[in-house]
């Protein structure tokens, strides 16, 4: 008989070969119509978006909140840590309510805490109060990875799913850019408070329309029952190798992409003296590079069955170019062009990564998977800030560059090795039998 291990593995060795009419994740996933797998890729980039956009809410807003209260940065960075160690938590626990409920009551409750966060946020009388919201926050961003994937690959044919991955990307990065600019904007304009009640409305008002996609927001074939798992079996699918290797890989990509983002603006500043105005607009370029990336990964993720070459392709090519910085001081001046290239290599990856964790998903537990390796991203996100600012403030600003290359570098091996270990488990389940 074979092991439960065992059979999620040879799944994933399936969806290698490219079985296009089940798939290891979502057998329900047959074949659609165009029209029907465009609303609900659509639907789902939105609620994406979403999440991202909430996750920016605040931070914008620290300078008039450190005006307003008069207290440190570090206080308010630790807001930033408290959501993403409770989106951390929840997205781990979100899995199995998806598996176990749907991922539609699951998603609409997400989104439901983080409106009414940020309109409580506007109503705050002093800034520890900010603290809760912040948890409570990240409680609502921890659902939409497993809610998310769990309809895409319920719901679409396995055909578009690079290009469903690619949106879903895409909404993100949209998220991400929209908020700073409306979030700072309407709090200069009117007042932080104002800004929160405004955006947290608008959150309402977005919730509402979402919650009339009913048929959209299925995570099960229609006629099928919710699956019904202990938590010994969900303790040994966490235990493959294959997943577990899945859950290092988010962890250490994100380690470098938030310090991208977070850091290499001040690194490039203090190795280089390359002016603050020109590393932010090389951070920029970066982002831009990366959605450009997704876009073009979908297409990527659609044509081919080696997803693991696509992902450890652009993560050789987006380590090189950081490395690059590390070792060429002359290189800092040309930042901004290979950080857009940067991004485009890395961006490229993430239809493909997806793919990748979708085919080393047993049947039925497509949102504890998710929910589990997709909280490696927030460990990630909460190793980051602590380790990239204790070598920026020991004057190493070149050693994050090359920090981020090694993780990037990590991430190539976690990718290749779990092929490796789907082949190597499969083959035993076979000469059990």
């Amino acid at each position: 008989m074979r092991s439960r291990g065992a059979q999620g593995s040879i799944g994933y060795n399936k969806c290698l070969k490219s079985q296009p009419a089940v798939s290891s994740a979502a057998p329900s996933a047959l074949p659609s119509s165009f029209r029907r797998d465009a609303r609900v890729i659509g639907v789902i980039g939105v609620a994406h978006g979403l999440s991202h956009f909430f996750q920016l809410v605040l931070p914008p807003l620290f300078p008039l909140l450190r005006a307003e209260f008069g207290v440190s940065y570090a206080t308010l960075g630790a807001l930033v840590s408290v959501f993403y160690v409770a989106s951390g938590v929840c997205q781990f626990g979100a899995g199995f309510a998806v598996d176990r409920f749907g991922a539609r009551p699951v998603l609409l409750g997400g989104l439901g805490l983080l409106t009414i966060g940020a309109l409580l946020a506007g109503l705050v009388p002093g800034i520890f109060w900010l603290f809760p919201i912040a948890a409570l926050m990240g409680l609502g961003n921890g659902v939409f990875h497993p809610a998310d994937f769990a309809v895409l690959n319920a719901n679409v044919d396995p055909r578009r799913l690079g290009h469903a991955y690619s949106t879903h990307g895409i909404g993100g990065s949209l998220g991400y850019a929209l908020a700073p600019v409306l979030s700072y904007g309407l709090g200069s304009a009117l007042g932080w408070r104002t800004a929160l009640i405004i955006l947290g409305a608008a959150g309402v008002i977005a919730l509402l329309l979402l919650a009339t996609q009913r048929s959209v927001l299925s995570s099960r074939a229609h006629g099928t029952t919710a699956p019904q798992h202990t938590l010994a079996g969900s303790l040994e699918l966490f235990r493959q190798t294959p997943i577990l290797l899945c859950f290092a890989y988010f962890c250490v990509l994100t380690v470098a992409t938030v310090g991208i983002q977070t850091f290499v603006g001040s690194s490039l500043n203090e190795a280089y003296e390359v002016p603050l105005v020109v590393a932010t607009s090389a951070i920029s370029a970066y982002l831009l590079g990366s959605t450009a990336g997704i876009l073009a990964g979908g297409f990527l993720a659609a044509h081919t069955e080696r997803h693991d070459r696509v992902a450890a392709t652009g993560l050789a090519l987006g380590a090189t170019l950081i490395m690059l910085l590390a070792v060429q001081p002359a290189l800092g001046h040309w930042a901004v062009p290979l950080l857009a290239l940067t991004g485009l290599c890395l961006g490229s990856t993430g239809p493909s990564r997806d793919m990748i964790v979708r085919g080393a998903t047993p049947p039925g537990a497509s949102g504890r998977v998710y929910g589990f390796v997709y909280s490696g991203l927030d460990l990630g996100a909460t190793i980051a800030p602590v380790t990239m600012g204790v070598l920026l403030d020991h004057g190493s600003p070149r050693v994050v560059f090359a920090g981020i290359a090694i993780c990037l570098f990590l991430a190539i091996a976690t990718v290749i090795q779990v092929r490796r270990s789907v082949h190597v488990v499969a083959a035993s389940a076979r000469a059990a039998d």
